[in-house]
Parts: structure tokens; sequence; C-alpha cells
């Protein structure tokens, strides 16, 4: 029979930072939050993540005995600053689809127990930040994320891995608590930009920029365009602003070639711009949380990015991927940018376009117009 330090070296071996034990019981604690913030967490479930269910490891595996968690440090390797500025860096290298990096070394993971003959499992919808803590990998911050406690200098820039076996080990010693310094004053709560945090180590998810991202059905509410910045795919500010991953960002890390082999790619203008094709090929396959049907997503995220640059630059971008567009909501966001932006070139353009436009669209063009120029003038120009 397998041994955990047999366990704990193969993780090694295949480059995990670190791995723990946890017993396999139901995640009783997580269930009863879920149950009652169904107010905040119910998307989810419409969505088919099922995460009341996931509480339950034996729902995923029958029989399960234990939890083996192995934790993952996502940045190891810096990423192109302005790339930082725009993306969540842990969907910067992100293998989901590709399955040429974490991917495989899960499957390596697993294959080694299969060939002991243990059934694994490895649940999306399982609480794995809470499996970590349990397993004495981590401890929690204010602002929801797991802190490692033996690797990554004790910071949030590592992605747990719970693997659930249907052989028991015997757990390690849990570190379910919060770890912030009290001479901390909430830094993450404070510095979030749309108050998605809430405190006591609670949060509005659907107030969460990396939601509102790749999420939310429908254009962004007007008074969360500026507090979203120019985050175009997730966010990290609460992350950047923690005293806890002072000592991870002090240090000179190298590029990570692979991100920047696509950089090229995710520029501004050519995400504007892209079509079906582009998207499936280039974006898709490192970003998936927004299918090729909701393209409109990604392109509304870049026009919103691109208004609050302050850049007038990006005007000329704007205004041809307003002709080229037929989605309101992505129109809708141009109208506001360019008005952001503004200039004698965004208006004129808005001006022009104004008696074509109907519904959303207009609203736009019409609240933008306003930003800049009394409402006498703009009803002369009806």
């Amino acid at each position: 029979m397998l041994t955990k330090q047999e366990i704990v070296d193969k993780a090694l071996e295949l480059g995990f930072e670190d791995v723990g034990f946890a017993s396999a019981e139901p995640f009783a604690e997580h269930k009863k939050l879920l149950e009652e913030k169904q107010g905040e967490y119910g998307w989810a479930e419409a969505l088919g993540l099922k995460l009341l269910k996931g509480t339950d490891p034996a729902n995923s595996l029958p029989g399960a005995k234990s939890i083996v968690v192995l934790l993952e440090n996502y940045y190891k390797q810096g990423f192109p600053r302005w790339m930082e500025g725009h993306f969540g860096r842990c969907y910067l290298d992100d293998d989901r689809v590709t399955k040429d990096g974490l991917s495989r070394k899960i499957k390596e993971f697993r294959k080694f127990f299969s060939e002991h003959e243990i059934d694994t499992k490895v649940p999306f919808n399982l609480p794995h930040r809470a499996a970590a803590a349990r397993a004495g990998l981590g401890t929690f911050g204010k602002n929801c994320l797991l802190y490692a406690n033996r690797v990554a200098r004790g910071s949030s820039f590592v992605l747990p891995v719970a693997v659930v076996v249907d052989t028991e080990f015997e757990p390690d010693n849990s570190t379910i608590e919060y770890g912030c310094p009290d001479w901390c004053r909430n830094a993450c709560i404070a510095a979030c930009p749309t108050r998605a945090l809430k405190g006591n180590g609670t949060i509005d998810p659907q107030k969460c920029i990396s939601y509102l991202t790749y999420l939310q059905e429908d254009i962004t509410p007007l008074e969360l365009r500026e507090p979203m910045g120019i985050n175009i795919f997730g966010c990290d500010r609460c992350q950047e602003v923690c005293p806890r991953n002072a000592p991870w960002f002090a240090q000179d890390l190298p590029l990570n070639p692979k991100v920047t082999a696509k950089e090229e790619d995710f520029e501004l203008s050519k995400l504007l711009h892209m079509d079906r094709e582009y998207f499936e090929k280039r974006i898709w396959p490192h970003m998936f949380y927004i299918s090729p049907d909701d393209l409109w997503k990604w392109k509304m995220n870049v026009a919103r990015a691109i208004g609050n640059t302050c850049d007038r630059g990006f005007v000329p971008e704007l205004i041809k991927a307003f002709r080229e567009n037929e989605d309101y909501r992505v129109k809708g966001m141009i109208a506001w940018s360019l008005g952001k932006l503004g200039g004698k070139e965004a208006e004129s353009f808005l001006r022009d376009c104004r008696s074509d436009s109907s519904g959303l669209v207009r609203e736009e063009i019409d609240r933008a117009l306003e930003g800049e120029y009394d409402k006498q003038s703009l009803q002369k120009g009806a």
C-alpha cells in the first residue's frame, strides 16, 4: 500500500509546491453557508455548478475515504506588465483547454494512484480551498482566498487541487482559520473597487469583477464601469494590496515564455475587432469562461477598459468597432467609452450616429453627450 511519504514525493516530483491530507467528511459548514446565501450563490446552481452537491466528496466518489490536496503556484513566472493590468494572473497561463501544463500533472498524479489500484476523482465543485485548509496547507484571508502555509512565501498565488481517493490516509492537522495579521487594516476590503468584499471573510460574488467580466448577462451597470477600471478578464486588486503577498511581489520573476509568446494576440485593438475565428484559435483556449457564442462580452469588456485608459488615441478604434458591431451591448459600451474619453472626434461621431440609433444604444449616446455638453445643446441637435 502507498504511504503518505511516497505520495508526497510523487507530488513534488511532478512539480507541485506542497501536498496535504484531509478526511473526506462532508464540508458541513460550507454547505450551511451556501444554503444561507442562496441569494448570492443561487446563480451558480442555475449554471449547473452544483456547489451544494460538491460539499460531500462521496457524491463525486462513492466510498471516498480521504482527500489529497495539491498546491500549484500559478505565479512562479511573471507576465508582461500591461497584461497583468488587464487580466487576472491566474487566467494568463490557464491550461484547462490546452491541457499542456497543470492538467498534465494532475493526470500523471492520478495515474500514479491508479497504478496502485486506488480510485480517484478531482471534483470541480468540491470546495478546494476549504479542503486545502483542512489538510493544513494554508489559512484564509479576508479576501476569501487561500494563503499558503509553507510555500510561495505565504502568498495567495496558489491553486489548490483536491483529489478524492477511496483509500484512507491519516489526515494532517487542519488550519481552518484566518491568518491575516491584526495590524492589517482591511487593505483588501478597502481596495475592492466594486465593494464585493464585505468583511469577515465574506463576499458578494456577483459584485466581484471576475464575475462581472465573464458571467454577467447584460451590459455592465453604469455605476460599476469606472470602478472596474481597465480589467478585461478577472481582477487581482485584493491580492495586489495585501501585505501577506508583499514578500512574493518583492521578487524579480522571469517572464513566462508561454504567455509572452501570445502577448500580441491580446492587444486591446485586436481584441476589440476580433472575429469568431480569431477568438476560437487565439483567445478562448487560454481564457475559456466566455464561450464563442458570447463574444460580445469580450468586446464590451475591452470597450469599457479602453474608456478607462484615458487615452484618446483609441477613439478611431472605438468608432470603427461601433460601425462593425451589431450587438447593442457592445455599441452601448463603446458610446460610453467615447463619452468618457471625450474630444471633438468622439463628440462628432456620437452626434452623427445618434439619429440612426435606438433603445439602449441611443440612451448611452445621449448620456455620453451629456457628459460634455449641456442638455439644451443636445436637444437642439435632436
